[in-house]
């Protein structure tokens, strides 16, 4: 059996205590701090869903640049022949300019008509308490429940009643009654946000209950302001059956009744319907970067008090 002999030690050197090595420590993640392989996997997911959202516009504004209506049923040989030829007709031979101009009347009407309405019966029920107060936002929950169908033929009455038929006024007070619902939702839930410190504030510096509104209320109900703004925005471009039936005149359809001219009982024009498509996500493109800023905000914020 062997031994270990210790070292020897000088006389009169001072002896050094050996202290063992201290272990390495594993990094600490704060909160919210993902590892390597976590990052990775929620890039990469993202850049997937992103693909998924990208590919049908990107497939849309391939068979727009197919010069012939059949080149969807053959679309490998559109790369061939691809032209911008679909677009000059859009603009300069057909009726788009007043779809246009239809459209951003009706949409900028729809928003800022909806927006207001909303804005002012959220805040109602969200500060005041009258009777029915919470009544009030079931009724108009419980509207959304009844089919376009259904409510077509009874406004078409009232419209017709009150003279309004062909006219945009029409066609902004029914997109109000689908946007107007859910906006005011949104803004009350938006508004219980905000202390109620500030209306009391409003009223010691002398403010009326509407100048607290609208000078210390709404500049702050900014983010929640700018989503229903936008909702209110795609609902009147994208809404089709209530355009369809009210507005007569040609030169005053909205885009989603101008697409419907290229369709016919015989034939289908799909590579001007693609163009004319592309060219309809210009203007919801454009009022999408105008109030993205705020729209994150005022989507997470509008659900943290009912």
């Amino acid at each position: 059996m062997s031994t270990t002999t210790p070292p020897e030690i000088e006389p009169g050197r001072p002896v050094t205590p050996q202290v063992p090595a201290a272990p390495r420590r594993r990094p600490v993640r704060r909160r919210g701090e993902r590892g390597p392989l976590g990052a990775a996997l929620l890039h990469g997911g993202l850049v997937v869903a992103s693909l998924i959202a990208l590919a049908p516009v990107a497939w849309l504004f391939y068979l727009s640049l197919g010069p012939d209506k059949e080149d969807y049923l053959h679309p490998g040989g559109i790369a061939g022949k691809a032209t911008f030829s679909n677009y000059s007709f859009v603009l300069e031979h057909t009726g788009f300019l007043d779809w246009f101009k239809s459209t951003m009347i009706v949409a900028l009407g729809t928003t800022l008509v909806g927006v207001l309405v909303a804005a002012t019966t959220g805040y109602a029920v969200s500060r005041m308490r009258f009777p029915g107060y919470k009544q009030l936002m079931w009724v108009l929950l419980l509207t959304q429940a009844f089919p376009i169908a259904v409510l077509i033929v009874p406004m078409y009455e009232i419209f017709s009643e009150l003279g309004l038929i062909d006219t945009y006024w029409a066609l902004i007070l029914v997109n109000c009654t689908t946007a107007v619902p859910y906006s005011a939702w949104l803004l009350k839930g938006y508004f219980d946000t905000i202390p109620f410190e500030i209306d009391e504030a409003g009223r010691v510096d002398g403010l009326s209950p509407f100048g607290t509104f609208f000078r210390l209320i709404l500049p702050l109900a900014r983010p929640g302001l700018a989503v229903a703004a936008f909702y209110n925005f795609i609902t009147a471009v994208g809404e089709v059956a209530f355009a369809t039936t009210f507005l007569l005149d040609d030169s005053k359809y909205t885009f989603a009744v101008g697409l419907q001219t290229f369709v016919s009982e015989h034939d289908a024009q799909w590579n001007f319907m693609a163009a004319t498509a592309v060219l309809i996500a210009i203007p919801v493109t454009v009022f999408f970067y105008l109030v993205q800023k705020n729209l994150v905000t005022g989507l997470t914020a509008g659900g943290t008090k009912g």
